[in-house]
This record gives C-alpha cells, structure tokens and sequence, in this order.
C-alpha cells in the first residue's frame, strides 16, 4: 500500500520610514543601523534577492532590509503553504535494512510520525514499494507477504495464502471473511472468536495490510488473504 496546510501596504509604509529614519541619520553625521552586521544579514536572506552589494548607499540597504523583514518566509511555512508536509524533510531520517525470507532487503525510512517508507530491492533494482501515512502497509510479493506498521516494524513471511472469496482460519484465532467487490477489488472482514468484526481490510487495486495485535494480515487486490504471528 503505496500505502500509507499583504505585506504589500505594509512593506511601503516600511520602506518609506526606512529612507527617513536613513536620511536623518546621514544628516546627523551617524551610522545607518544598516550598517551594522545584524541588517545585512537580514538583507542578505531575503527570498526574492541576494544581499546588497558592498558600496550601495545606505538608503538602499535599509531599504533592502525592511523589505526583507515584511516579507521574509522560513523554509518550513513556505513549504506548508505549499501543500508539501514541512515535516518531511527536517524528520526523515537514514534507511535501516532488514533481509526478508527471500533473500531480498527491505530500507525502511522514517518520514514523520508514523509515516515510514520502505522500499523492497533486490540486486539493486527497487522491486516495490510500502508506505504507512495513517494505517498500516501490506504487500503480496509472489507469495511472501509483508506488513509495514505505523510505528515502523516490518514483518515478512512465506506462504499460507488462502484464495477468496470465503471464509478462512488465520494464525492467532483469527477468521477472515473475504468476499469480491469489484475487478481487484477485495474485502476482509477480520473475525473475533465471538465472530464480531473486529476490522476490515479493503483492496483498491492494491494490496494492503494490519497489525491486529501481534498478528500481521495481508489481504492482496487478487483476493489471496494471509497472516503471521
């Protein structure tokens, strides 16, 4: 499962107390506060420019200055106006590597709070992909199943797929009732020993997976259901 937010008035009310506010300090002799390493650092992080070069007068440094201070964005909320998570970058940490039952490697990667990515390679090539962002990952890889949980533990198995539609026995008292909704299109209605349903799964022409306490459950887009623990 590949599974898985005007400174325009302003900055001239600012620009134009900045020439003043500059202009009498030329008259009076004084140094312009711009000239002091704390503005032209300011100056120079501006989004819509570099610093101001060497020798500009000090009108126009002020000037560079306060424009930066009206209009100046961090990385973080320019990236969350975007539309892109502004956590993803700064919480995404190094890969670790886990050898699965067919001898392939799975690089696991945290991308946020309970947001993990792992990619399934095999001699180099990338075969597949998972991606907890909310619930649980699964993957029917050519009969070894694997489970990417939100707190970023991967399991991996072989074998013990059942075809569906039915209703099967899985590892841990577990009953699962599979049923055929659509053209990949799946439904697991996971089964207490009272035989209340305690979770579903659903394909969407892909294949997903749970961690139902301890017991780890795929459920592929062709139907085939299986579980560990």
């Amino acid at each position: 499962m590949t599974t898985r937010r005007t400174f325009r008035s302003a900055g001239l009310v600012a620009v134009a107390a900045a020439a003043a506010l500059s202009l009498a300090a030329c008259q009076s002799g004084g140094k312009s506060a711009a000239s002091g390493p704390e503005r032209q650092a300011a100056a120079s992080g501006t989004t819509g420019g570099g610093s101001t070069p060497v020798g500009s007068s000090t009108i126009a440094a002020d000037k560079a200055a306060d424009k930066a201070a009206t209009g100046v964005r961090t990385g973080a909320d320019a990236a969350h106006r975007g539309g892109t998570p502004a956590t993803t970058a700064k919480t995404a940490s190094q890969a670790r590597t886990q050898t699965l039952p067919d001898g392939s490697t799975a690089e696991i990667r945290r991308l946020g709070d309970q947001h993990y990515l792992a990619r399934i390679v095999h001699g180099g090539s990338v075969l597949a992909t998972l991606e907890t962002n909310g619930a649980d990952a699964g993957l029917d890889a050519n009969d070894m199943f694997i489970v990417l949980t939100l707190g970023g533990q991967l399991h991996a198995w072989m074998g013990g797929g059942h075809q569906g539609p039915g209703t099967f026995e899985l590892a841990g008292g577990w009953k699962a009732k599979v049923t055929k909704t659509g053209e990949l299109r799946y439904r697991a209605q996971i089964l207490g020993n009272d035989g209340a349903v305690d979770a579903t799964l659903q394909t969407n022409q892909h294949d997903v997976g749970l961690d139902a306490n301890g017991v780890y459950i795929v459920l592929s887009a062709g139907g085939v259901i299986s579980a560990h623990e």
